[in-house]
């Protein structure tokens, strides 16, 4: 089978117009996915230009097609602002703007940290932890398609994956590469247009975990400080469920943290989704509000089949004095592992789902302004 590094490869030829250098080189070459006699690229365009786009969409085809891929999938972006700043940094001379090709050793990084700009009191990011009181409620799920939404509304998010040991954000959009190391900077893989990091990164073969807390802070806290986030609207925490050190440490990290909060409508899942929530209080963390996942099964006859009963999201936003943001259909993405943007977790944009959370970012960026 082709290999992703033989598709960039033969992808070297191809020069951007506007700044006159191959497009691997300029790293607009993204989401580089590889299965038997398949091939699936993220092309960012830096012109809007559709007789431009019809030559690259040629010259893409026919390099990877020369590896004998005979299916050839080509998806088109603009270039955002983060990704001209770091073209802006690499004409500059500024070596903090290049790319480096080689992937970091899979080793996980414990070393003490250093400060982390994310966290200083100059950042303009706004951080949503995303809780839940037990597992299994969809809080990942919930995590991925929030961070998607809020990228294609325009805004430039990241998500770091700190449910360390149930750690689930890569596999659930998708991801099959590894971050880059850059001048001992950690850069996090991206997919959708969010930026991600997690303890999947690091470990080989889904190894378990076994780390007590202090271990876990100080990972947290890595994730933080030696990644190169660049500039981010949005963080996304996938916090672990319950309210156990992870939780405890981000909130004690990142005062400024607003906080989100999965249930499901049953009624004891709703109960213990208000641990989570009184925990956020106690430490003076806003919520942003509830949503209610798995609310209702759509027949194919249109009709709603309440299968984990209803009403819990209600109760639950009425004790924590918040909102119930949306109430989220009982399913999975209508997504094919022969599609180039393919991924488990994530819903097309379009859909009745990616609409409802749509509307939730759209909310949440409404109430932090």
């Amino acid at each position: 089978m082709v290999s992703r590094e033989q598709v960039i490869e033969a992808l070297a030829h191809i020069y951007d117009a506007t700044y006159n250098r191959p497009v691997t080189e300029l790293n607009l070459i993204k989401d580089v996915m590889v299965k038997p006699d398949q091939a699936a690229v993220t092309f960012v365009l830096t012109a809007d230009d559709e007789q431009l786009k019809a030559q690259y969409r040629q010259d893409v085809e026919e390099a990877i097609s020369r590896l004998g891929v005979a299916d050839v999938h080509i998806r088109f972006r603009p270039i955002n602002d983060f990704e001209k700043q770091e073209l802006a940094a690499l004409f500059s001379g500024d070596k903090a703007g290049e790319k480096e090709k080689n992937p970091p050793k899979k080793e996980i990084p414990t070393h003490a940290p250093k400060e982390a700009p994310l966290l200083s009191p100059e950042s303009k990011t706004q951080f949503i932890a995303v809780a839940s009181g037990k597992g299994g409620v969809g809080k990942s799920t919930v995590t991925v398609n929030l961070a998607v939404s809020l990228a294609r509304l325009g805004k430039r998010v990241g998500i770091v994956d700190a449910d360390i040991y149930g750690f689930s954000v890569p596999d659930m959009m998708g991801i099959e590469t590894r971050p880059a190391l850059v001048d001992k900077r950690i850069i996090p893989v991206e997919r959708f247009g969010v930026k991600v990091i997690s303890m999947g990164f690091f470990v080989e073969d889904n190894s378990p975990i076994i780390w007590r807390g202090p271990m876990l802070g100080k990972m947290l806290r890595n994730f933080f400080s030696e990644v190169e986030w660049g500039e981010l609207d949005y963080l996304i925490l996938d916090l672990p469920p319950g309210t156990g050190d992870i939780a405890l440490d981000v909130h004690q990290m990142i005062p400024q943290s607003k906080e989100l909060i999965v249930t499901t409508p049953h009624a004891t899942a709703a109960f213990v989704a208000a641990r989570a929530g009184a925990m956020a209080l106690h430490t003076n963390h806003e919520i942003l509000g509830i949503v209610e996942n798995m609310s209702y099964y759509e027949t194919s006859d249109g009709k709603k089949d309440y299968v984990f009963g209803r009403g819990g999201g209600a109760k639950l936003a009425e004790e924590l004095h918040t909102e119930l943001l949306a109430q989220i259909p009982l399913g999975a993405p209508d997504n094919h592992v022969a599609e180039p943007d393919f991924s488990p977790s994530v819903y097309k944009e379009g859909t009745p789902t990616a609409g409802l959370y749509l509307e939730v970012a759209q909310k949440i960026v409404d109430k932090l302004g």
